[in-house]
């Protein structure tokens, strides 16, 4: 999880990825430790606008929270909760000279209290019409991935964070989802279903679950991620929103050199410019007020649910996401899902 200087905040993302810590460690050629870079920092860049392209040095903390290799656990703990005005949840152990020998994690020395306190929803109800003919005997959130189905991956991922009971959505050959998860027992989670009677959007079938008394975490049922909720729920906190959606940088290169024009006057003539944007992840954060504005028994998409509580002046806010994220909503997207599984990529 180290990264050179002269690394991009994109390549330093991919150390990110390889360590699996949410973090990297920026070192010189002599193997000093001269920065920081968290999950966070690069939420914060993203949400700045900043090309992903810059030098991982330009979003790094160059005064991390060190210790040398032979501090005791206790200390390290103390270092972690005081030595900022914020906590750390690493600690880089560096000589005397400032050659990194090492990381301790927080967790590895007081583990989190093993409950998360969400409810969640998966959202299975589609039908995956642009994946036919596969989706024809199949619901989407059924087809496999690897040696188990699509919505085992995210089940896992739930359960592994402190998550212990689950609502499911569904419509679409409902009967499968059932049969095959039963009352998720045999998965480590307590599973309860809604059955729609017909879709009702992307929202609508919150409707149908009784008003959540904390946050609710909502996810569609088609994705695979390694999101970390805690981390979510800790933005959706620190932001006061009553709606948070996790978010996707995405960059689209235009094949074609861009004219910008006033009037008929030329101003720049750009050569195949690189665009970026958000994108919406299907994974959401609401808070119980929330539901007031879903109506029972009723189609309701997300985007309109967003649009509403915007308009009703609420707080909703973007939570980048930066770990790995596949929405699998075509054949091409099948296909990348199952060579990330062949290769280990979802754990």
């Amino acid at each position: 999880m180290t990264a050179s200087p002269s690394e991009t905040i994109m390549q330093a993302l991919g150390r990110m990825d390889q360590g699996g810590m949410g973090l990297a460690l920026v070192c010189d050629e002599n193997h000093r430790l001269v920065g920081v870079i968290s999950d966070g920092d690069v939420r914060r860049a993203i949400l700045k606008g900043m090309s992903l392209q810059e030098p991982c040095l330009t979003i790094a903390s160059a005064d991390p929270v060190v210790a040398l290799p032979s501090v005791k656990a206790s200390e390290a703990l103390r270092l972690m909760d005081s030595a900022k005005s914020f906590r750390v949840n690493h600690l880089p152990l560096v000589d005397q000279v400032g050659k990194l020998s090492g990381l301790v994690a927080r967790r590895d020395l007081a583990p989190e209290s093993e409950d998360l306190p969400l409810s969640v929803v998966l959202m299975a109800g589609g039908m995956g019409t642009r994946l036919m003919p596969l989706t024809k005997d199949v619901p989407k959130p059924m087809l496999p991935v690897g040696d188990r189905p699509l919505m085992e991956h995210t089940l896992n991922q739930l359960r592994q964070a402190g998550v212990r009971h689950v609502d499911i959505t569904t419509n679409y050959l409902a009967e499968k989802i059932q049969q095959y998860f039963g009352d998720g027992k045999d998965f480590g989670v307590e599973i309860s279903y809604v059955e729609e009677d017909r879709p009702l959007g992307t929202a609508g079938a919150l409707g149908l679950i009784p008003p959540p008394s904390g946050p609710l975490l909502v996810i569609n049922g088609d994705i695979l991620t390694k999101i970390d909720f805690r981390a979510m729920l800790e933005h959706h906190k620190k932001h006061h929103a009553d709606l948070t959606i996790a978010s996707r940088r995405h960059d689209f290169q235009v094949p074609y050199g861009v004219v910008d024009c006033d009037g008929p006057n030329v101003l720049d003539l750009r050569e195949k410019p690189v665009l970026n944007f958000l994108i919406n992840a299907g994974i959401y954060l609401m808070e119980p007020l929330v539901h007031q504005y879903i109506p029972a028994g009723q189609r309701l998409d997300m985007t309109e649910l967003v649009k509403l509580l915007l308009q009703q002046g609420r707080s909703v806010v973007s939570f980048p996401l930066v770990e790995y994220w596949l929405d699998v909503g075509q054949h091409q997207d099948y296909e990348q899902a199952q060579a990330d599984a062949q290769h280990g990529v979802l754990g």
